[in-house]
């Protein structure tokens, strides 16, 4: 069963429960009421038309019971509205009797009355039965009082109070629905966002706004489900980069590798002159150094993911000027002119590591040029560190492809980047070595115009 029904249900049966309750009570006490006070309406009657009849007796010289007959008959005649019915006995002699009075005689003592209730042709009485004093003897004395109009009133109050328990009932279900609708809804959306989140629809979401701690609930619930939709989509970005790496890596081993087994297998099977010897050589010595440069570079990639560096006091100034003086002579045989800038001070570096980032800077500007240009080198210290910056008059790269050349084997020119001997390594393992400084590497760059490369480095500051 629904909560929505259970509740509805709940909420009738209360209702019912204490309307029923409540007016049952209510109309037992009125009825109860209203018997007593006929109750005492019979017994005053009793008390004092049995008064008169003594009276009637201590003025009469008579023997018998005449007078009091005709007491009692006068008394009849003139207060109807004192009682409905009477009568007066001695012994098994009935003296007077009119009206309707008790059939079988109620048991009395001298002294005291006794109350019953009896009926008659369908009315119902009140009877107060008494005995009487009346020249050494005792006479009898029955009044009743009809009391069916107070039972007529219950019946009509009883019918007018279950037609009002049926429309309570009523107006308790329809009313109770509404109120657990109202109570439910939220968490039926509730339910039914998480039903879609376990299929697969990872943007669903309970927008509830009751303004209650069912809607902080689905706020929790939104925010919970945000966090394990970005989660799941990491993780989907993270597979399919490893995807994307493995099959970069088997690529790239086996160009090199399907080179060399070729030039193996001719140098084997052939009988081949000088210079087509020299020419397999070639092929298979720089293959041979471009498998190598991928492994080492591989290698340091997936050592510095895992590596706990040890930073120590290190000049960016002195570690730029040293990698400038070894590439200097590269740069030149490609007219590439490099220029520098660096300000004075200390930080903490792992050095190896600083000039292993440069190195692939400025090779990377290197290879973004077709001929002739200008790289440009500066270099200024931070509060935390250093900050280094790799500024070249290049190709560019195209703003879709910013975003991944960070990536493991990523290039944007691929059939460029391997002619020029690159593995697609060099600016996963700059991001690497930034990370490792507590730093980060942004890349702007404009078609046509050239890239900056902006490297931050906040190992600390001496």
């Amino acid at each position: 069963m629904k909560l929505r029904v259970k509740l509805a249900l709940a909420i009738v049966v209360l209702l019912s429960l204490i309307f029923g309750f409540g007016g049952s009570l209510l109309i037992s006490v009125s009825f109860s009421s209203t018997l007593e006070n006929e109750r005492q309406s019979a017994l005053r009657a009793y008390m004092a038309t049995q008064n008169a009849l003594l009276l009637a007796n201590s003025i009469s010289q008579q023997s018998d019971y005449n007078d009091i007959v005709d007491t009692i008959t006068q008394l009849n005649g003139q207060s109807q509205s004192l009682w409905s019915g009477i009568s007066l006995s001695s012994g098994s002699q009935l003296l007077f009797i009119s009206g309707a009075v008790p059939s079988t005689e109620v048991p009395v003592e001298n002294g005291l009355c006794s109350v019953s209730m009896f009926s008659d042709r369908g009315e119902k009485y009140i009877a107060v039965s008494g005995l009487i004093r009346v020249n050494n003897d005792y006479l009898r004395l029955d009044i009743s009082s009809n009391v069916t109009a107070a039972y007529l009133m219950r019946r009509t109050q009883l019918g007018i109070y279950h037609w009002l328990l049926l429309a309570v009932v009523a107006l308790g279900a329809a009313g109770s629905w509404i109120i657990a609708s109202v109570l439910t809804g939220p968490l039926m959306r509730l339910s039914k966002a998480s039903r879609s989140i376990a299929s697969g629809d990872l943007n669903a979401r309970a927008n509830i706004s009751s303004g209650d701690e069912v809607e902080a609930l689905a706020n929790d619930f939104n925010a919970m489900a945000s966090e394990l939709q970005e989660n799941i989509s990491e993780l989907q970005d993270s597979m399919r980069r490893q995807e994307e790496f493995m099959g970069s890596f088997a690529h790239e081993l086996k160009t090199p590798m399907t080179s060399i087994i070729g030039y193996s297998d001719l140098l084997r099977s052939r009988i081949l002159d000088d210079s087509e010897r020299q020419e397999a050589a070639n092929y298979i010595f720089s293959e041979s150094r471009r498998l190598e440069s991928l492994s080492i570079k591989l290698l340091d990639l997936l050592v510095l993911k895992r590596r706990d560096m040890e930073l120590s006091e290190s000049s960016p100034s002195a570690i730029i000027s040293g990698i400038i003086r070894t590439m200097k002579s590269v740069l030149a045989k490609q007219d590439i002119i490099i220029k520098y800038k660096c300000e004075n001070g200390s930080c903490l570096l792992e050095a190896d590591l600083v000039k292993s980032l440069l190195i692939n800077l400025i090779d990377n500007s290197r290879k973004g040029m077709d001929g002739p240009g200008i790289i440009y080198i500066l270099s200024s210290m931070t509060d935390t560190g250093c900050k280094i910056q790799v500024v070249d008059n290049g190709r560019g790269i195209p703003e879709k492809e910013l975003d991944r050349i960070t990536e493991a084997f990523y290039r944007v020119d691929k059939s460029r980047s391997r002619a020029q001997g690159g593995a697609g390594l060099g600016l996963a393992l700059c991001r690497e070595i930034a990370r490792l400084h507590n730093g980060d590497i942004r890349i702007k760059s404009i078609l046509g115009k050239g890239t900056s490369v902006t490297v931050e480095l906040n190992g600390g500051r001496i």
